[in-house]
């Protein structure tokens, strides 16, 4: 194989070549000393397929707003004795592991995160977060940025296929460093430039989706319990936030060179 692939993680390819023009040129791209595993899953008994959520140090020296979590997938065929290699910058893990389960990885398996610093502040940031990992293809991302400096945040901007009303849906991940937590929101717009707006200058809170307050509005109600309860027999308890407590808007966003939003 071709020596620069000087991968930190044992994908045990050594004795396998790129299956296709993509998977070489991955290779060839490919950098595995700025990456640190957060999460990892392999397949066994054959070890067919390899799922990585890594944390990109190089981002934080790149473009400003740049994504800083990639997401790997590695398929063998042990028959030819060649393999795919794919991988994808996201803004939030979240989006990450999503794409990672349409390529086959079981979601319970990518679902914990090893080494991050900051938890879940609450049951609706958990829920949230479920529900990007299992959407499947329902989110089209259409831009995402990522800030480690006031206002320590992420956010990324997709169109929702599944959504009559308002389908332009936002998801900010907000960080709380001095607490070690964070929280994701998911906003409606009715149109990308009404984001974009909203984005730039925050003067209101953000717009909850419609069917958090329809009559789908209970079943997300219950669903987010749920997770309370489960959360509840857990070590600690983190702050909970109701879906009706108002949210703060933060101040407006300033782009900074980023840090490191993980480690």
């Amino acid at each position: 194989m071709n020596g620069r692939f000087d991968f930190a993680f044992d994908f045990d390819l050594d004795e396998l070549a790129p299956a296709d023009a993509a998977s070489e040129e991955a290779v060839e791209r490919f950098w595995s000393g700025d990456l640190t595993a957060l999460s990892q899953h392999h397949t066994t008994p054959n070890g067919s397929h390899s799922f990585v959520i890594a944390h990109d140090q190089s981002a934080t020296w790149g473009i400003p707003g740049a994504p800083q979590v990639m997401a790997i997938a590695v398929a063998r065929d042990l028959t030819r004795f060649t393999y795919t290699l794919e991988t994808s910058h996201h803004a939030t893990v979240s989006f990450a592991q999503a794409w990672l389960v349409e390529r086959g990885c079981p979601p319970e398996k990518i679902a914990k995160i090893q080494g991050g610093s900051l938890k879940p502040a609450d049951d609706l940031t958990v829920w949230v977060e479920r529900q990007i990992r299992k959407s499947g293809t329902r989110y089209e991302v259409l831009d995402n940025h990522t800030a480690d400096f006031e206002p320590c945040e992420t956010w990324t901007l997709t169109r929702d296929s599944r959504a009559d009303e308002a389908p332009i849906r936002v998801f900010l991940e907000e960080w709380d460093h001095d607490a070690g937590t964070y929280t994701m929101r998911e906003g409606a717009f009715a149109d990308v430039g009404a984001v974009r707006s909203w984005l730039e200058d925050r003067s209101g809170p953000l717009p909850e989706p419609p069917e958090y307050s329809d009559d789908n509005g209970a079943l997300v109600r219950a669903r987010v319990a749920r997770i309370a309860l489960a959360r509840s027999a857990g070590v600690s308890a983190t702050p909970k936030a109701s879906m009706d407590a108002p949210r703060t808007p933060p101040a407006g966003p300033v782009q900074r060179p980023v840090q490191g939003r993980l480690l």
